[in-house]
């Protein structure tokens, strides 16, 4: 038997134990349903295999796969499966609610386990991602926490998070912190990146607010859904302030990971030269070889940064709800922001 879904609210919310997704390592590793495990009935290498013979012999493919299927579900049924009691419900899915997830729910429902199979597969999951965040308008009120670099609004979002406000950490979900010099490790791909948000947002209260980090369109190497950043950008914001000195320190610290570098932050420098020019790049290496981190904080955001979020939001007209002073952005001063900014959100 199959089971349809049509929204992403549906498929987080399918009364399983278990969802499985049977489709090769490189098709879970761009995307999968979030929560799901991946069991391949069929490896990258033998899946490439079947296509090759099914060029030539389709019966010949479908006999070469049934052995491959069943010695992968043989190998899943020992090992990750071995725990599990007469009542555990599993859903399965492959990419199109085909041959590879019927052929492994035909196995397990023989072992006496209640399985579904997932109706279009992998394909249903995506077409419900893309009317979530390409076709529709999202249900959400957002409110954008802005600030120029420094100002600590990642910390502050996670501060408010911690005090249940509602928020939506865009720089969580990409594994990046949006900037030249924000990597934060391997991101997601593209479509990775998207069920990861629509998943975060199906978790989300639309009747409360969400507080979202003020970003671009674009998070390191990833794009933000046209029906999130259209949200985003009509979206009210919380301002928050400090000093460049203030604001020059905690970055330091903040990036200090990429401050212990120096080749990494040379590389990353130089990404800037079509944008500064040579003579401040160079000055700007210059700060960094002598371990002047502070002064090159300071100096990246008066000469970069900030120029370029007074022009982001001059393209935007934001409203400007609420006005927050971080002082001299110590522990305490950003606690008492947060809070401050969760009662706030309380009142919209």
């Amino acid at each position: 038997m199959s089971i349809a879904f049509a929204t992403v609210q549906q498929f987080l919310d399918a009364p399983f134990d278990t969802v499985i997704d049977v489709r090769a390592p490189s098709e879970f590793a761009e995307d999968h349903v979030p929560g799901a495990i991946n069991l391949p009935v069929l490896s990258d290498v033998e899946r490439a295999e079947v296509g090759t013979v099914y060029k030539q012999s389709p019966f010949l493919a479908r006999k070469l796969g049934a052995a491959l299927v069943a010695r992968n579900a043989a190998d899943h049924i020992e090992g990750p499966l071995a725990d599990k009691e007469g009542g555990w419900q599993p859903l399965v899915y492959c990419w199109r609610g085909g041959q590879r997830s019927n052929s492994f729910a035909i196995i397990l429902r023989q072992i006496g386990w209640r399985v579904e199979v997932v109706d279009g597969g992998y394909k249903s999951w995506r077409k419900a991602v893309i009317g979530m965040l390409h076709d529709t308008l999202l249900p959400h009120r957002f409110v954008l926490i802005d600030g120029n670099t420094g100002t600590a609004k990642t910390d502050l979002l996670q501060r408010v998070a911690a005090r249940d406000g509602q928020v939506l950490d865009l720089e969580g979900i990409a594994n990046h912190r949006g900037s030249i010099f924000g990597g934060m490790g391997d991101q997601p791909a593209q479509k990775g990146f998207e069920s990861r948000l629509a998943a975060a947002l199906a978790r989300l209260d639309p009747a409360r607010p969400v507080l979202v980090e003020a970003e671009s369109s674009r998070i390191g190497e990833l794009s933000v859904p046209p029906a999130l950043w259209a949200a985003m950008c009509a979206a009210p914001r919380i301002e928050v302030s400090a000093e460049l000195g203030v604001r020059a320190r905690y970055l330091a610290e903040a990036y200090a990971d990429l401050v212990e570098d120096a080749e990494l932050m040379a590389a990353r420098l130089d990404q800037l030269v079509p944008l500064q020019g040579h003579a401040r790049v160079d000055a700007w290496r210059e700060m960094a070889a002598r371990g002047d981190v502070v002064e090159l904080a300071a100096a990246l955001m008066a000469q970069h940064y900030d120029p370029r979020y007074e022009k982001a939001r001059a393209r935007h007209a934001p409203e400007v709800l609420a006005h927050v002073d971080l002082g001299d952005m110590s522990v305490a001063a950003r606690e008492d922001a947060a809070a401050g900014i969760t009662r706030f959100m309380e009142q919209l």
